[in-house]
């Protein structure tokens, strides 16, 4: 069975073309980890947008990224569907990154192996290493 998430929708996790060719089978280009680790940040610090596309926003790349993103990498976790760009609506993102950092251990951090420091939007993924991870752009 597929993991689905519980607090957000496919379009608010793949770019437009991909979620309208792909649909529902969508959900198994995202790693589990990503979706169960986004679940639960949301569980922890409330309303957080990654894509924001389907509603007429900005945001169409925070999630999968494909070949034809101008963000794309072979190597981003992006590609692979283990990284997530979150914004929450109620918490600063800094907060919450150093919330992660502090005490990685909590049920809502988990999963996350991986930040990025010094950007404004909260990166997070699911790779493979040791936890947790830092790295600047």
């Amino acid at each position: 069975m597929t993991y689905r998430c519980r607090h957000f929708q496919l379009h608010e996790l793949l770019p437009p073309d991909l979620y309208y060719a792909r649909g529902d089978a969508g959900w198994q280009l995202l790693d589990e980890r990503l979706l169960r680790a986004i679940d639960a940040l949301r569980d922890w610090y409330g309303p957080m947008t990654i894509n924001n596309w389907y509603w007429g926003g900005e945001r169409e790349w925070s999630g999968l990224r494909t070949p034809d993103s101008p963000y794309y990498s072979e190597t981003s976790q992006h590609s692979y569907g283990r990284a997530a760009d979150c914004l929450f609506a109620d918490v600063p993102v800094e907060m919450v990154r150093t919330e992660i950092l502090e005490h990685p251990d909590e049920p809502a951090h988990k999963r996350i192996n991986s930040l990025e420091l010094d950007v404004s939007w909260l990166h997070i993924d699911v790779r493979n290493c040791e936890r947790i991870m830092t790295y600047r752009p």
